[in-house]
């Protein structure tokens, strides 16, 4: 007998912070959570790893350039996004915590982003996406694995 598996879509997430502040951008004509904030992010591409997605994102979405080596694992998310995303809404995310980095920070994507700013880790906007505001606060408390959206 063959067992039903789901198969789950990964992510990578990258979480900048400087002076007990984080990076959020507010998501704009994508189709998803317009308006509300979330964090550099992708889907891992086939053949790449969680961390070369998130150095890759990190150019691609804020013009910055990330070591490897400063990228430290977080948080790790596993989250159900609910039915209506049929096989696609298992998820594996991983969040990614660095402090230094090479650049100057940048909205690469005007057309997906309407907002890149700077938000106090202990008092994020009301409008951040729910999934992201608890894995910030699971950082924020050092928890590092969660479930979210599984009942």
């Amino acid at each position: 007998m063959v067992k039903d598996r789901h198969r789950e879509v990964p992510a990578s997430y990258v979480v900048l912070i400087k002076d007990g502040r984080v990076l959020l951008l507010r998501r704009f004509n994508t189709g998803y959570m317009d308006g509300n904030y979330s964090l550099p992010a992708g889907h891992v591409d086939k053949g790449e790893t969680f961390m070369q997605c998130a150095v890759r994102e990190a150019k691609e979405e804020i013009g910055v350039e990330l070591d490897p080596k400063n990228l430290k694992i977080a948080h790790i998310m596993h989250r159900f996004s609910g039915e209506e995303w049929g096989d696609l809404g298992y998820r594996i995310d991983v969040f990614f915590a660095i402090e230094k980095w090479n650049g100057e920070i940048k909205n690469m994507e005007p057309e997906k982003c309407d907002d890149l700013s700077w938000h106090d880790l202990n008092s994020l906007p009301e409008n951040t996406i729910p999934y992201i505001k608890h894995a910030l606060e699971s950082i924020n408390k050092k928890i590092f694995y969660s479930e979210f959206g599984w009942n």
